[in-house]
């Protein structure tokens, strides 16, 4: 792992901002030559800071209205069962993220259907079909409040200050 100085700190702010942002852009934007950007960017997707660069649409803009978040289940606990919900959570594209997590459930998944009508199919047509599966528990938001795909860096030290995306 290397070390992030307040440049590549300023550099993953930015690109958290604008990934589309040109080299000469952000190298005005932070203060270094476009060449000292390019090599940073460089290392720290080398390093496995940056994950990759994606375009985020706009859910209602493409039709996708309903967002649940659903709480699963499971019968029995065991590599087994486990790795058969994964595989087949992973080939639903209605579900966007998918969390083990401790408490009463045992996965948290966030949903998106274009319809009330599409979540009800697939909850009853495809989720709850999955074997192993107990119970099925969901929220479905009302209103989006907050949206982000930045990730916080001020516990990294010395980062910027975070923009609102």
């Amino acid at each position: 792992m290397i070390d992030l100085d307040k440049y590549d700190l300023q550099l993953l702010s930015e690109l958290q901002t604008d990934g589309q942002a040109s080299n000469a852009v952000l190298a005005e934007r932070i203060h270094l030559s476009p060449s000292q950007v390019s090599r940073r960017v460089q290392r720290l997707e080398q390093s496995g800071f940056i994950e990759r660069y994606v375009a985020l649409l706009r859910p209602a803009a493409i039709g996708l209205g309903v967002t649940a978040f659903v709480n699963v289940s499971l019968e029995r606990h065991g590599e087994v069962h486990t790795d058969a919900f994964t595989d087949a959570i992973r080939d639903m594209e209605e579900v966007l993220e998918c969390f083990a997590i401790s408490g009463e459930a045992d996965y948290l998944l966030r949903v998106m259907t274009p319809s009330l009508p599409a979540l009800s199919d697939f909850m009853l047509h495809r989720l709850m079909r999955i074997g192993g599966v107990r119970s099925v528990k969901s929220n479905i938001a009302l209103t989006e409040l907050k949206r982000s795909t930045r990730l916080p860096l001020d516990h990294l030290g010395n980062a910027p200050k975070a923009k609102a995306t």
